[in-house]
């Protein structure tokens, strides 16, 4: 069973519950949320590292608010016992259980696969690693910056004579939540069917090894290893970043005969009828001195002039933004990317948008990012206790609700 719930999106009805921490698994869930889902955060009375990191708003941190949109929470101290049944409740009520925590402490409080299974025997369980669950990495700590150098991200990254160099966002964390939410749908469309459920395994290697099949996936069926080209291509030129009169950058790259013409005829010169530069072949030869006289000619325009004269000319190109250009970049604004939603403490908070959009059932961020133990109450009571039983579970510190974990705070800070 399940709380009433506004939600339209297309998972609306299931139940996910959230027990990891940091990035990879709560965006995954959270996804879960944008489509719908329930989601129900599941924390300690430390909550969250994410909520510990990063820079401050009020008395919450900015990687937190993030990540988690669409998401009701309860704090449950798992490390006791007697707080065990309260978690049972919990997951019998529960379609997804998604978790990264690692073993032992996995089994020791309760949340392994088979633990979690006995409580709800048609549980889809994600789990989430550093490197998988078995094999000579299991049970190593590992993240997105390990994940890039085990799996040649960060030998790839960079300009070719300088320092490999990792992604300046958490992508693996990123590709693999999005595998996360794919992997708990596709073993929920299983149970559709059979009326089980399952254990799946995700892990940040694996989800960057999928994401590296132009790459990696190149050298194996040709024997022909990458090499890091910065902002170059391996396969045609020109394809980088030039400058403008104003000291701005845009890209531009022409993946085929036919851009590279409709390049030359946006700037006015006949580079396709230069031998050095007329195909695909001579181009990558004389890169350098091509780079050289694309960046003299597009030097002659300001970014503002340069960008809509390229792209009336059908060319690949952007304008290199800031993350103050980016906000308010038309498209993501037309695409709902920038959304506002209301938080109880902090007022308007604008979060990043549903990148799935669904015409019939759309998703949408519905709920603010909970604070720490928002929704213990609220919970606790769909799940059939009493407000005296709550009071007297907060008082045991067997769970907490907002104001508990404000009033321990607020103990710790007093001179002893």
């Amino acid at each position: 069973m399940t709380a009433p719930t506004t939600a339209t999106g297309p998972l609306a009805g299931l139940r996910v519950l959230d027990i990891s921490t940091m990035l990879a698994g709560p965006y995954g869930a959270t996804l879960l949320g944008d489509l719908g889902a329930d989601v129900i955060r599941v924390e300690s009375h430390y909550g969250d590292e994410s909520r510990h990191l990063g820079p401050k708003r009020g008395t919450e941190r900015g990687p937190y608010l993030s990540l988690n949109r669409n998401k009701r929470d309860i704090v449950i101290d798992l490390q006791q016992g007697d707080a065990r049944e309260v978690f049972a409740r919990l997951v019998r009520t529960a379609d997804v259980l998604i978790t990264n925590i690692r073993e032992p402490a996995l089994s020791k409080l309760g949340l392994n696969y088979e633990q979690v299974a006995e409580l709800k025997q048609d549980i889809v369980w994600v789990g989430v690693t550093a490197f998988g669950p078995d094999g000579p990495y299991a049970g190593r700590p590992g993240i997105d910056f390990l994940a890039q150098g085990y799996a040649g991200v960060l030998a790839l990254n960079g300009d070719p004579d300088g320092a490999p160099v990792r992604t300046g966002f958490p992508a693996v964390d990123v590709i693999t939540s999005l595998l996360v939410a794919n992997a708990a749908q596709a073993a929920l469309r299983v149970r559709d069917r059979t009326g089980e459920g399952q254990r799946v395994e995700v892990s940040l290697l694996d989800s960057l090894m999928h994401a590296q099949a132009s790459s990696i996936g190149a050298y194996l069926t040709t024997g022909e290893a990458p090499v890091r080209t910065g902002n170059r291509s391996l396969y045609f030129a020109p394809s980088g970043v030039y400058p403008t009169r104003d000291g701005g950058h845009v890209v531009i790259t022409t993946p085929g005969e036919k851009f590279f013409g409709k390049l030359c005829r946006a700037l006015e010169v006949d580079w396709d009828t230069d031998p050095r530069f007329h195909d695909i072949t001579a181009r990558l030869v004389n890169q350098d001195e091509l780079d050289r006289v694309v960046s003299e000619r597009t030097s002659a325009y300001t970014r503002e002039e340069l960008i809509p004269r390229l792209v009336a000319a059908d060319v690949l190109t952007a304008p290199i933004n800031q993350v103050e250009d980016v906000v308010h970049d038309p498209q993501i604004l037309h695409n709902n990317m920038i959304v506002s939603t209301q938080h109880p403490a902090l007022g308007e908070l604008q979060l990043t948008g549903v990148p799935i959009r669904f015409y019939r059932t759309p998703g949408s961020v519905r709920l603010h990012p909970p604070m720490l133990g928002e929704n213990t109450r609220e919970l606790m009571a769909e799940l059939g206790y009493s407000v005296a039983e709550v009071d007297a579970l907060i008082a045991a510190g067997l769970v907490a609700d907002t104001a508990d974990i404000e009033a321990r705070r607020a103990a710790r800070r007093k001179p002893s």
